[in-house]
């Protein structure tokens, strides 16, 4: 698949986009390296690259999965942190992850009992989180070793990652042909672009599955980190995680971060929608219904000063508060992952709208471009 230049388009319009938010004009000055990451079961080696930016951001991707395995930004006071969970090593990431970092797909988040019918024929996908299907099966986007182009012009330097879904894989229908492209501006600015087309009808739903912790310290717990979600509702579940379809008004409820909120403050409150997620892990529906680039999400680390921005084109984004995180996975310079010590903010269409008609459609057909695009801007309470 060839969509570089709908990529440069979009790629255009998000820094005119930020630029008129009242940003200094973005002034790249690419750094890209790379070195062997490890080798898969099958013999091929996965490659890490290493982004840095003029600011001295700095950013490590690797083909595998297109996993961002470190992020760093600056506290109030200069000092550049990584702020993302995850592993050291390939290996680990092999052998059990919670999709630190990843790309996911076909289909991020849940569809329900692995079945959905489009077009009079019902598809069963892979399950892989009790009866239901989670970010792609078993083995999603997240598993794959993907194509990797580094990338250094006059716009922009960053990297496109490629892919071929077969027909069939995970119990897709259709061959999608995916396009998706990370890029790091000066200012602290992380831009992704996703793209796809299809020969048949499917659903599909990409999105970046990076757990951040602001602190600089992954140890830590994330529940002093003040949220706001620009959504009104959200889309309640059932004990399985499972939308019931239902749009419910945010106002009077926990869910309500419109304004900014620790985490922490009503997490372990109770109520049932609570309890069925052991916290936060639920899709919001962002309030600008539009598909224009737009604020979905702020978080503030009180302690560092760090402030993460979210701008998406989509019109849900999933917030997980790390709930099942249970000190059980070595990370990083042997920092163990305790409860909570991560938060996710997803952006995405709604889980399970295969089967929801009343949610926005996932479907993707012939003759079409799935087009999707989030930003992460990072700053200090300085700035």
């Amino acid at each position: 698949m060839t969509m570089r230049n709908i990529s440069a388009v979009q790629f255009a319009l998000a820094i005119l986009f930020l630029n008129g938010c009242g940003y200094e004009q973005v002034d790249l000055t690419p750094g890209i390296t790379s070195t062997t990451f490890g080798t898969l079961p099958d013999g091929r080696e996965a490659t890490l690259f290493h982004l840095v930016n003029a600011s001295g951001m700095s950013m490590e991707v690797t083909d595998y999965g297109g996993i961002i395995t470190s992020l760093t930004a600056p506290d109030r006071s200069g000092n550049y942190e990584d702020v993302v969970l995850g592993y050291d090593d390939l290996d680990s990431y092999l052998a059990e992850t919670p999709y630190f970092g990843a790309i996911i797909g076909r289909y991020g988040n849940r569809i329900a009992e692995g079945r959905f019918s489009l077009d009079g024929e019902t598809f069963e996908l892979a399950t892989n989180n009790g009866a239901n299907h989670l970010h792609g099966g078993l083995v999603g986007f997240d598993k794959v070793l993907w194509d990797a182009e580094p990338f250094n012009n006059a716009f922009d330097f960053g990297i496109v990652f490629t892919y071929e879904s077969p027909a069939g894989e995970e119990g897709y229908p259709g061959n999608l042909s995916v396009e998706v492209s990370y890029r790091m501006t000066a200012d602290n600015r992380i831009i992704f672009s996703y793209e796809a087309t299809t020969d048949k009808a499917t659903p599909i739903n990409l999105t970046q599955h990076s757990y951040f912790n602001l602190a600089g310290n992954t140890s830590n717990s994330i529940l002093d980190h003040e949220l706001m979600i620009a959504a009104e509702y959200f889309t309640p579940i059932d004990d399985g995680l499972i939308p019931t379809g239902e749009l419910r008004t945010v106002e009077s409820t926990h869910f309500d971060f419109r304004t900014s909120t620790p985490i922490g403050a009503r997490i372990d409150s109770g109520g049932e929608q609570l309890d069925y997620g052991l916290g936060y892990d639920h899709n919001f529906v962002l309030s600008d219904a539009t598909t224009d680039l737009r604020l979905a999400a702020r978080v503030y680390e009180p302690q560092s000063g760090r402030i993460m921005e979210v701008h998406t084109t989509e019109p849900g984004i999933q917030f997980y508060s790390g709930n099942f995180l249970d000190g059980s996975l070595i990370g990083k310079g042997g920092v163990v992952y305790e409860h909570r010590s991560g938060f996710c903010l997803e952006t995405q269409h709604f889980p399970d709208s295969p089967n929801q008609a009343a949610f926005p459609s996932t479907i993707l057909r012939p003759g079409e471009i799935y087009t999707s695009q989030t930003i992460y801007t990072f700053s200090t309470d300085r700035d």
